[in-house]
């Protein structure tokens, strides 16, 4: 295993300055932002762009993996979090378009896997979704396995605000709908998993790694605190609006130690990347990178 981070809390810094960071602070791979560089509105978290896809070539790709190697970093994933089932055609083409060309930076810079969402329409129910998700996905996974590369779907139901309520932004968060995922697309899919999403589903944690361990390509360390006063105003029907809360490892209700023994018996090693999203520790550098390290010090005794 290998304990990282996600380049994306550092919207300003260049992907070198963030690789100095992070060989500084003792991790060990990246899993790099490549939203793309034309802007545009974007949600919290999204949007940061590490490395110019659209215009890297071979070499460029090659360069990059070896100087973070010379700093003793590897590369997890390239990243990039849409909604590839947006309602609006002309969006969805544009997001696809994108995703196509990180497959390719991806492939130019041997790194064989892409992190990203299935998508969903908030509209519609999980099984119209699906049905639109089998006809619009398996061209894009051809296209990549083409490249050399997997994709890797993670586990988030994206609600967390009004405009993804009721029924989310990716449908890619239940075990039902993974074992539709699992089905149809066998070993070109994997899962980019992260624990938190499971605590305010109420979905045992235990359980899900032993089904779906072996499609899991990725890991995301995310805790989340489920604040109560929050729940007893909005209930459950909110979907997890007003009471879910996106914290640093070590400090929400993830049992870390129940996570690492599924990992470890399922047979992973690969990377364990952590996802900055706690509001806790943002509005500076400095704070994100005290997020960071208190992370690292809750899951460092674990990754071995």
């Amino acid at each position: 295993m290998k304990l990282g981070i996600l380049t994306a809390p550092f919207p300003d810094r260049s992907l070198d300055e963030v690789a100095r960071y992070a060989a500084g602070a003792g991790f060990e791979a990246l899993e790099i932002a490549c939203w793309p560089r034309s802007g545009g509105p974007s949600r919290r978290y999204a949007g940061t762009s590490h490395i110019d896809v659209a215009a890297l070539s071979a070499s460029e790709g090659r360069e990059i993996v070896a100087r973070l190697a010379e700093q003793g970093l590897a590369v997890s994933a390239l990243a990039y979090y849409p909604n590839p089932l947006h309602p609006d055609a002309g969006h969805r083409e544009a997001v696809f378009g994108h995703l196509k060309t990180v497959v390719e930076a991806a492939s130019r810079m041997g790194v064989g896997l892409v992190n990203t969402f299935c998508g969903g329409d908030a509209a519609r129910s999980p099984d119209e979704n699906w049905r639109e998700a089998e006809r619009v996905w398996p061209e894009v996974v051809a296209f990549a396995k083409g490249h050399g590369v997997k994709l890797s779907f993670e586990n988030c139901p994206m609600i967390f605000s009004r405009d993804e309520w009721p029924g989310g932004h990716n449908i890619a968060y239940s075990p039902r709908m993974w074992r539709r995922i699992l089905e149809r697309f066998g070993g070109d899919v994997g899962m980019n998993f992260d624990p938190s999403h499971l605590v305010w589903q109420m979905i045992d944690q235990g359980r899900f790694i032993r089904e779906f361990g072996p499609s899991i390509l990725h890991v995301h360390a995310k805790d989340l605190m489920i604040d109560r006063e929050g729940l007893y105003e909005n209930g459950i029907l909110s979907a997890g609006i007003g009471w879910q809360v996106p914290r640093m490892p070590g400090i929400g209700e993830v049992d870390w130690s129940v996570f690492f023994s599924g990992l470890y018996a399922a047979g992973y090693d690969g990377p364990v990347i952590i996802e900055h999203e706690d509001r806790g520790f943002e509005g500076s550098d400095e704070k994100v990178e005290r997020g960071f390290a208190l992370a690292r010090d809750v899951l460092r005794p674990f990754v071995v």
